[in-house]
């Protein structure tokens, strides 16, 4: 786009119009929206579906908006008989192969294409279907599940694992009517490169690619009377999880939360804030004992399991740099089962841990055989295997699937007061609620690493510089006459950038955050849908004003934290927390 006006006509009315932009968005400026299904601003531009078309005065044939730039003189008609007549035809032939059981799909009055062609005045379909045959769900990932029949073909999910992401982990296989959706060999997406980050599950119109819900299983787990079950909800939720029940982005919403939660009667609602704090000390003395003595640099997060997927399949050589940290979500399952259990007297095996997470890969996550701490913590020290815990996290729900269960269950989210989450592991810092945005682990690890070096606190704990929606940013602090020099990246295209310098041996960091999803945790493939920028900085500013409001913005002040370590753990990188709060990562099947 330049800054040259030009003048053009919409509908017989006269605009001036800056050169270079599209028909579609040209009409959008002026308060006409043209249906779009594989049109997404940032995402795709394939022009495939033909819903956008718009009459141009002279032309003999329809023109899609999406692509079709403006230019001097244009006069375009939106909605003349012709176009409402092609439109409706296109709705048709692609509704035409797709399957009707609309009330049976997890996608019903979410669907763009159920939406789309009511707005149309779309009622009956004459066209046959004329696929040539069925293709079967793949349920092979932990996280996602691929209904080929409900596919449309606009290849948004394409363009999202490729351009945005750097996985290519599908793509539109053969053609005409035999043109599908596909992994490599059509293996199933667990055999694939898909690192389960769910950001094709954000753009996808249809039911075609959908969650891998265990909210049934969660509701079993809440009606077993021997069972003690207990939640952890992640920051990036709390900044999201209104905009489900039509609350503007960016409402910081952690005590409406707090109290829905506790209506699905859980028997302890906990902050997975509780342990992003103690991600930081940990990984804050990790990253002090590299420097120190002359450990692997730089380190690099590991608090993404998109990104460690991504690092297992395209950069195996970097795993030596990966910080040893589990994620949040896998120290609190291992301790609400070790520490928690024996603080409060309660048998490990009858405690189930429920994740609400903004990320579907946490779901794959919560199954890797390494996340199995607190078996092998109360294995070594005697009890029987009928006295096991499960695996350290049992069920993940993603943010949607929460509101899904709120509905369910009749709670009004917006009538709500808000609460407070329960002791101890409820207890959280501000340098815990950033953990959500791009930047935000960075910030809080600086935050620790200055104090621990220094003995003091950082003069302004606000670091702007690590704070942003640019795809690569760096940050530079002195601490104790030594110049640390961070990186910041978020969408694993971004990272790969990185990598590739890390794995060349000429990184200049000593310290690296990639996060898998655009923006973060807030941007991840379990939160509400659409997730452009703006929300995306809507929902930062949320826990950016929530770790301002905080008493206490620093991981290591944490008071639950530092008992914590007192009753329990002793030290940091300490015995019992290599136990329990570390773990390592292996090279995946070599896909490159």
């Amino acid at each position: 786009m330049t800054s040259k006006q030009i003048r053009m006509k919409i509908n017989g009315k006269k605009f001036l119009m800056y050169e270079g932009i599209s028909i579609l968005d040209a009409c959008e400026e002026v308060g006409i929206k043209i249906p779009s299904l594989c049109y997404l601003e940032g995402v795709s531009k394939r022009a495939s579906c033909g819903i956008c078309m718009v009459e141009i005065a002279g032309a003999n044939t329809l023109m899609r908006a999406c692509v079709t730039p403006i230019r001097e003189g244009i006069e375009i008609f939106t909605n003349t008989e012709r176009v409402r007549k092609a439109r409706q035809t296109n709705i048709k032939l692609l509704l035409a192969n797709h399957p009707r059981n609309c009330l049976e799909c997890d996608k019903n009055l979410r669907c763009e294409l159920q939406k789309m062609a009511d707005d149309l005045g779309v009622k009956d379909i004459e066209y046959p279907n004329i696929k040539n045959q069925e293709q079967p769900l793949d349920l092979s990932s932990n996280s996602i599940v691929r209904d080929p029949e409900k596919c449309i073909l606009c290849a948004r999910c394409v363009e999202v694992c490729s351009r945005v992401q750097g996985v290519a982990a599908i793509d539109i296989a053969e053609r005409g009517i035999d043109a599908h959706v596909a992994t490599f060999f059509n293996k199933g997406l667990s055999e694939s490169e898909c690192v389960n980050c769910g950001q094709c599950l954000l753009v996808c119109p249809t039911g075609a690619l959908m969650v891998k819900s265990e909210v049934d299983k969660v509701w079993e787990a809440l009606d077993d009377p021997d069972s003690y079950v207990v939640v952890q909800t992640a920051p990036a939720v709390r900044a999201a999880i209104g905009e489900e029940f039509g609350i503007e982005p960016g409402e910081p919403l952690t005590g409406k939360l707090t109290a829905a939660i506790r209506r699905l009667n859980f028997d302890k609602v906990f902050d997975t804030q509780f342990t992003a704090d103690l991600t930081i000390v940990e990984e804050g003395n990790e990253l002090l004992a590299r420097i120190q003595e002359g450990g692997q640099l730089p380190l690099i997060t590991s608090c993404s399991p998109g990104w460690i997927s991504f690092a297992e399949t395209f950069f195996p050589e970097v795993i030596p740099y990966l910080s040893s940290c589990k994620s949040p979500q896998q120290m609190f399952g291992a301790l609400a089962k070790t520490y928690y259990a024996e603080k409060e007297s309660i048998s490990p095996e009858k405690i189930k841990v429920v994740s609400v997470m903004p990320c579907t890969a946490k779901k794959h996550e919560a199954r890797r055989p390494e996340m199995n701490s607190a078996a092998e913590y109360w294995k070594k020290r005697g009890r029987k295997n009928s006295e096991l815990p499960s695996r350290d996290v049992d069920y993940v729900l993603t943010t949607s699937e929460l509101a899904d269960m709120f509905r369910e269950a009749g709670i009004d989210f917006n009538k709500l007061a808000g609460e407070k989450f329960d002791l101890p592991l409820g207890i959280s810092t501000g340098a815990g609620t950033i953990f959500g945005a791009t930047g935000g682990v960075m910030e809080a690890a600086l935050r620790t690493v200055y104090a621990v070096l220094t003995g003091e606190s950082l003069k302004d704990l606000n670091l702007m510089s690590v704070r942003g929606m640019e795809g690569i940013r760096e940050a530079e602090i002195e601490i104790d006459g030594r110049k640390i020099k961070a990186a910041v990246a978020h969408g694993l295209k971004n990272g790969r950038q990185l990598m590739e310098e890390v794995s060349a041996g000429n990184s200049p960091y000593h310290f690296i955050e990639i996060m898998a999803c655009p923006g973060g945790c807030i941007g991840g493939g379990g939160q509400p849908a659409p997730a452009d920028e703006k929300i995306l900085k809507k929902r930062a500013e949320a826990l950016y004003k929530e770790d301002e409001s905080k008493e206490i913005r620093e991981s290591h002040k944490n008071p639950a934290i530092i008992e914590l370590y007192k009753e329990y753990l002793e030290k940091p990188l300490g015995e019992i927390s290599h136990e329990l709060l570390h773990t390592h990562y292996s090279k995946r099947e070599d896909y490159r």
